[in-house]
C-alpha cells in the first residue's frame, strides 16, 4: 500500500493535448493498457532516456525519431503500452516498435517519424504486436482533452495507485497549465529518470528551452529517487510544450523562463515522490539528506549508499534503530579522505551519531520512536564543506520480495 498522500489531484486540461486509451490485451485482462497522446502540430518536445546499455526497442526508436525531426515538425503522437517492455527482443523488437509507429502514422495521417513509442512491463518477451495494433483505432477514437486520469491508470504495471500532478501558473497576467503522469514502483534507480513520465504545458516555449527545462527538472526530481537500485531498460521522460495557451514565445534568455522552470519542478518533483511512495511493498517514505559535503556529487554518493542498502531498508521496515548500518553505508561510499570524526547522523530530530561515534545522550527508545514513523528523515553531516543534496527512497518489506518473486506469474 502506498505511503502518505498519493491522491490524484484535479487534473487541468492542457490546450493542444488530447489523450485516448483502450484495452489492447497486451498482458492484462480487463484493464486499460494502451495510451495515445496527441500533441498539437508545432509543439516543442524534449526527452530524456535511460542510460541502460540494454535500452529497449521503443527507446531506440523514440530517440531516433526525436533526433531526425526538427521544429516545427517534431513528433506529436506518443503511444504507450504496458505489460510488455519490448526490451532484449533484438531485431524483431525493433521492427515491432517501428511497425507501431507506422500504424499510428497511417491512422493519424502523419509521417511515422512523428510518432514516438514507449513500452513498460516484462523484459525479454516479444511484444504481441497484433494486439497492440488492434488497439490503435479505439485509442485514437477515444482522444479527448480530459483523459489524463485514464492515461495515469493506463500506464501502470506493479503500481498500486495512478500517479499525476497538475498546476496552473501565471505569466504576465495570463494563466497556463502544467499537467503530468508517471508510472513506476520497482526497478527504480535513476540514471536519468527511472520510470515513464509524460508532462505537458500549453505555455509557448522554444525547443531549446523545453529541453533545458526538462534536464534541469529531471536532475532535481527523478534523478534523486531510488527504490531498489536497478535502472530500467525502458526509462523515458517526455516534456511537451504545445504553445496553445497563447502569448509570446519564451526562450532561454527570457526572464519568464524561471517561472516555467518553477512550475515544471513542482510537477516533476511530485511525480517522482509519488513513485517512491508507491514503491513495491513500501510501508515507509524515507528522505535521506546529506549536508556538509565538499561537492554535491559526494553528497549524492553517500545518500544513495544509504538509500540503497538492503540492510538499512529492512531495518527501516522493522523500525530497528540499528544505526551502525548507516555508518557502514556512509563509509562504503568511498568519499576520498573522509574523516569519520567529523560525521554526525540524525534520525528525524534525534542525534544518534556524534563525531563518528554514539551520541552520549542517545537512547535506543529515541531511535525506535523515530524509526516507527511512516515518514522518516535520515540526516547526515559530513563536516567537510558546504554542499548538500537529498535522495528519496522507501523501505524493503516482505511484500517487496513477494511482488518480485511473483511478477511474471
Amino acid at each position: 500500500m502506498a505511503v502518505g498522500d498519493v491522491n490524484l489531484p484535479s487534473m487541468w486540461d492542457v490546450a493542444g493535448i488530447k489523450i485516448g486509451t483502450t484495452q489492447a490485451h497486451i498482458r492484462y485482462p480487463n484493464r486499460r493498457d494502451l495510451v495515445i497522446i496527441e500533441a498539437a502540430a508545432g509543439s516543442s518536445l524534449a526527452g530524456v532516456f535511460t542510460q541502460n546499455a540494454f535500452a529497449a526497442a521503443p527507446v531506440i526508436i523514440a530517440k531516433r525519431h526525436l533526433a531526425c525531426t526538427q521544429y516545427p515538425d517534431q513528433p506529436h503522437y506518443l503511444i504507450i503500452n504496458t505489460g510488455n517492455a519490448n526490451a532484449a527482443t533484438g531485431e524483431v523488437g525493433l521492427a515491432a516498435a517501428q511497425r507501431t509507429c507506422e500504424a499510428v502514422a497511417q491512422e493519424a495521417q502523419v509521417d511515422h517519424q512523428q510518432v514516438l513509442p514507449f513500452s513498460t512491463g516484462v523484459i525479454g518477451e516479444q511484444l504481441p504486436i497484433e494486439n497492440l495494433i488492434g488497439g490503435i483505432k479505439p485509442a485514437l477514437a477515444d482522444l479527448a482533452a480530459d483523459h489524463w486520469v485514464d492515461a495515469a491508470y493506463g500506464i501502470m504495471t506493479t503500481d498500486t495507485v495512478p500517479k499525476g500532478a497538475s498546476i496552473r501558473f501565471e505569466l504576465d497576467g495570463q494563466y497556463y497549465h502544467m499537467t503530468g503522469i508517471s508510472k513506476g514502483a520497482g526497478m527504480i534507480r535513476p540514471n536519468m529518470a527511472t520510470m515513464l513520465a509524460f508532462v505537458a504545458t500549453d505555455a509557448p516555449l522554444t525547443p531549446s528551452l523545453t529541453q533545458h527545462l526538462l534536464k534541469h527538472s529531471v536532475e532535481r526530481s527523478f534523478n534523486r529517487i531510488t527504490i531498489d537500485g536497478d535502472t530500467s531498460t525502458n526509462d523515458a521522460c517526455l516534456f511537451i510544450a504545445t504553445g496553445q495557451g497563447g502569448g509570446a514565445c519564451i526562450d532561454l534568455q527570457d526572464s519568464r523562463s524561471s517561472i516555467v522552470q518553477t512550475a515544471l519542478d513542482e510537477v516533476m518533483q511530485r511525480l517522482a515522490e509519488l513513485i517512491v511512495r508507491d514503491g513495491e511493498g513500501a510501508t515507509k517514505f524515507i528522505t535521506v539528506q546529506v549536508e556538509g559535503g565538499a561537492t554535491t556529487e559526494e553528497c549524492c554518493a553517500v545518500a544513495y549508499s544509504i538509500a540503497e542498502s538492503p540492510l538499512i531498508k529492512t531495518a527501516l521496515f522493522a523500525s530497528d534503530p540499528n544505526w551502525g548500518r548507516i555508518i557502514m553505508a556512509i563509509g562504503k561510499a568511498r568519499i576520498k579522505d573522509l574523516d569519520p570524526y567529523t560525521v554526525h547522523v540524525w534520525l528525524g530530530d534525534v542525534l544518534i551519531c556524534k563525531n563518528g561515534g554514539a551520541n552520549p545522550d542517545y537512547t535506543e527508545n529515541q531511535g525506535a520512536a523515530a524509526m516507527a514513523q511512516k515518514e522518516i528523515t535520515i540526516r547526515v553531516d559530513l563536516g567537510r564543506g558546504q554542499a548538500c543534496d537529498t535522495v528519496y527512497t522507501c523501505d524493503f518489506s516482505y511484500d517487496y520480495v513477494k511482488i518480485n518473486a511473483d511478477y511474471r506469474s
